[in-house]
């Protein structure tokens, strides 16, 4: 799973989430490479004749559409939540792709970790509400990973706050 669990100390815990990472940079050019070699085949029939010059254009444009998917996706893999839970606070940081950070802290007593099955931008919506605000987690999870984030994380919010 795209997170992890690190006990700090006997009562502090921290919670690393990040989006899959699954096309290396080795990879990202093989596919390239592929795409590219794979489309020109159709093409070998054509040359000579001004057909070719009607269909390279459009291969190109789907080349190029490729190479920007897979350069927006390894961008969005910088994203970084992390989870630190006291006692006495939650701190949630999340690291964004321009690399600006957004906070949030709660006292874990007034924290509850709510699951919105349908309505959020993504089934099984997993938040953090508190201190006057709601705040997404591991939006970018599996919906299984969420259901499974969800269970961990309730039951080690439950047991931290002081009750």
């Amino acid at each position: 799973m795209p997170y992890t669990w690190t006990d700090t100390s006997q009562d502090n815990q921290e919670l690393r989430l990040w989006p899959h990472q699954s096309l290396p940079a080795h990879g990202f050019a093989a596919t390239i490479l592929g795409i590219f070699a794979l489309s020109t085949i159709p093409l070998y029939g054509l040359i000579g004749t001004v057909l070719l010059w009607g269909i390279l254009p459009f291969m190109l444009l789907a080349l190029g559409a490729m190479w920007y998917a897979l350069r927006r996706n390894e961008r969005d893999l910088q994203i970084i939540e992390v989870l630190t839970m006291t006692p006495d606070d939650l701190h949630l940081i999340r690291q964004s792709i321009k690399g600006d950070a957004q906070e949030w802290r709660c006292n874990p007593y007034w924290t509850q970790v709510n699951m919105h099955q349908k309505g959020g931008p993504v089934p099984h919506y997993v938040t953090l509400s508190g201190a006057g605000r709601e705040v997404e987690i591991g939006a970018f999870l599996s919906e299984d990973e969420r259901k499974a984030l969800y269970a961990e994380l309730s039951e080690k919010v439950r047991r931290i706050a002081p009750r």
